[in-house]
């Protein structure tokens, strides 16, 4: 599993030198963003190792393909396999201090009164504390549930049909209906909804009145289905979401800077649906916190040097969307590991509290 959980034995085995020299690589090149020679990770990490020993071991690393090498004389970096074989084996997730425990817990502190509200902020909060792109999976709005409904009078032949759900949203659905529709009747079929249709959710509710519809409501039988071919839109209309913030971060990276390589970062924030895919690439199997690495050639990424470590929020227990923070493939990956499961810990516990 990723993420440091229940690794598995690594594909190929490193022995204990080149397992620390792959670590200081790769850890000089996150800081850093330059290639990384053998004498700066001597002089970085104080290993008790000649800068001969350290070129030769890299050398190895080099071969095996966890090192490439930019330039004949340059130092290396890592490849994809070597950022994958440190996530995977040799990462250990970051203990966030007391303090920013606290920063984060305190987020949500603030006056956050519906579901849209509370996502948008943990998007922003992630792009904050990362300096990196935060990603939020929104709710299916389909498992929103009805808490009320109310019909209103716009003119003599619209109403508006105001759908209250436990998201904290009011859905507004204007419909026509005939002019000789009274006040009585439209009292009347606010009375019937609420009474037999609280607590279903909004993708089943259409269904759920369409089967309901009887002899009783036969002289409102035309505003009723007027309201049903309003809900019968809501589905289509809906579906998953994305809020995204802090993308302007993403191009002060070096890895970011070149024409092409930017117009591929925007190509790819336009697309939400990619990205969304991307955070379910990145959850791992168990369903924790997880890093997804962007492969050459990669047809559903589509971009090169791309990293995302995401994990799911739950509510009630159960797992309904996911955050993350996508940046480039040189992140800290340990600690932003470690933001991601403690903020969706936060943000699942106050949806739950929420939506009750």
């Amino acid at each position: 599993m990723k993420a440091g959980k229940g690794r598995m034995k690594p594909p190929v085995s490193l022995n204990e030198r080149e397992q620390v020299i792959l670590q200081a690589v790769i850890n000089s090149y996150v800081a850093h963003a330059e290639p990384v020679g053998s004498r700066t990770v001597v002089k970085r990490f104080g290993l008790n190792l000649s800068a001969a020993t350290v070129r030769n071991v890299m050398a190895d690393l080099e071969e095996q393909g966890y090192l490439q090498q930019v330039h004949t004389s340059s130092g290396r970096i890592p490849t994809d396999a070597g950022y994958r074989y440190y996530v995977d084996y040799l990462m250990k997730v970051q203990r966030l201090t007391q303090s920013e425990r606290r920063r984060i817990d305190d987020e949500f502190k603030r006056q956050l009164s519906d579901v849209d509200g509370v996502l948008r902020h943990t998007s922003q909060l992630l792009a904050l504390v990362s300096h990196q792109a935060g990603l939020v999976e929104a709710l299916d709005m389909e498992q929103a549930k009805v808490q009320r409904f109310e019909l209103m009078r716009i003119s003599d032949d619209r109403v508006a049909v105001l759908i209250v759900d436990n998201f904290g949203s009011v859905h507004t659905l204007p419909t026509t209906v005939k002019a000789s529709a009274g006040q009585d009747q439209l009292s009347s079929l606010s009375n019937f909804l609420n009474c037999n249709f609280q607590g279903m959710t909004l993708g089943t509710l259409s269904g759920a009145i369409r089967g309901r519809l009887g002899d009783e409501l036969a002289e409102q039988r035309d505003l009723a289905h007027s309201v049903l071919d309003i809900l019968d839109t809501m589905p289509q209309r809906r579906g998953r979401r994305l809020f995204l913030e802090g993308a302007v971060q993403l191009f002060e990276q070096p890895e970011f800077q070149s024409i092409d390589q930017a117009r591929e970062v925007f190509g790819l924030l336009d697309e939400h649906d990619r990205l969304i895919s991307l955070l379910r690439k990145a959850v791992s199997e168990d369903g924790g916190p997880a890093v997804f690495i962007s492969q050459e050639k990669d047809d559903t990424v589509g971009v090169e040097d791309i990293g995302v470590v995401a994990a799911p929020y739950h509510v009630d227990g159960k797992p309904v969307g996911l955050i993350g923070i996508l940046g480039p493939r040189r992140m800290p990956y340990s600690k932003l590991t470690a933001i991601v499961q403690h903020t969706s810990e936060v943000v699942g516990r106050f949806l739950t509290r929420l939506m009750r």
